[in-house]
């Protein structure tokens, strides 16, 4: 994989993580359509992102100690999530699955971890109740991750509380959020009261993937600061977002 360009990287340096007590420095990162759409339907994968943008992110992984995916990604894409920029570390896949519906052990993250020196096995993150089939827990086991029990309820507010204190109780002090939608869209919500997200790093391809497909909107209003652009065959906006 090509480097992204130098003019790229000065755009989003100023958005890479530092350091803050007591919680993970969160960058919510995606790539959406000009209609906001992150997919042309739910459970499909779309291609939005051109060869810059889709270098970026992979530099970005690297600049971070884990990457959060939801179920849903998963379940539709099956990805790697990993780092393929030259000389960058894997960061730490982190699979939201409050019901275990994963099925690790025939996952091409699984494989890629029992054939890289680099990939990392997940932490799996589900309710206190779920059922984990056992030839996963133990694959998940062997490769040195694991599967992290909370106390998940109704209340989405209290559950990211939960997962980003658990993630802070790992030593991982930065984490990139990519998706899906339902995450990115809770995350935003709660933007205004309990500022979670601190860098928002967006491309935006030129495409309209149309009504069918899967939108990022938040409920409320959320009003970035300080933006910078970047564009190319795509464009990248990046903006402060809660704390500084």
């Amino acid at each position: 994989m090509d480097p992204p360009p130098a003019s790229l990287l000065q755009c989003i340096h100023p958005y890479l993580p530092h350091t803050i007590p007591h919680k993970p420095f969160v960058t919510l990162t995606y790539a959406q359509s000009l209609d906001s759409r992150i997919a042309a339907a739910p459970g499909t994968q779309t291609k939005i992102s051109g060869a810059a943008t889709k270098s970026m992110t992979h530099y970005i992984r690297s600049k971070h100690d884990a990457i959060m995916v939801g179920i849903g990604t998963v379940l539709a894409d099956d990805p790697k999530l990993n780092c393929r920029h030259e000389g960058g570390k894997s960061p730490r896949p982190v699979v939201l699955d409050p019901h275990g519906k994963w099925d690790y052990k025939s996952s091409q993250l699984r494989q890629l971890v029992d054939n890289s020196t680099d990939a990392l096995a997940p932490y799996i993150i589900v309710a206190a109740g779920a059922d984990i089939e056992t030839k996963n827990e133990a694959e998940i086991t062997r490769q040195r991750g694991k599967y992290i029990r909370l106390a998940l309820s109704q209340n989405r507010l209290q559950n990211w509380h939960l997962i980003f204190d658990q993630l802070d109780k790992l030593s991982i002090s930065s984490v990139m959020i990519e998706g899906g939608a339902q995450i990115i869209n809770d995350l935003l919500s709660f933007q205004k009261t309990e500022p979670f997200v601190d860098s928002l790093i967006i491309t935006i391809g030129p495409v309209y993937l149309g009504e069918q497909g899967v939108q990022v909107s938040p409920p409320t209003g959320v009003v970035p600061t300080d933006c910078s652009w970047w564009t190319g065959s795509d464009c990248v906006m990046c903006s402060r977002i809660g704390r500084r």
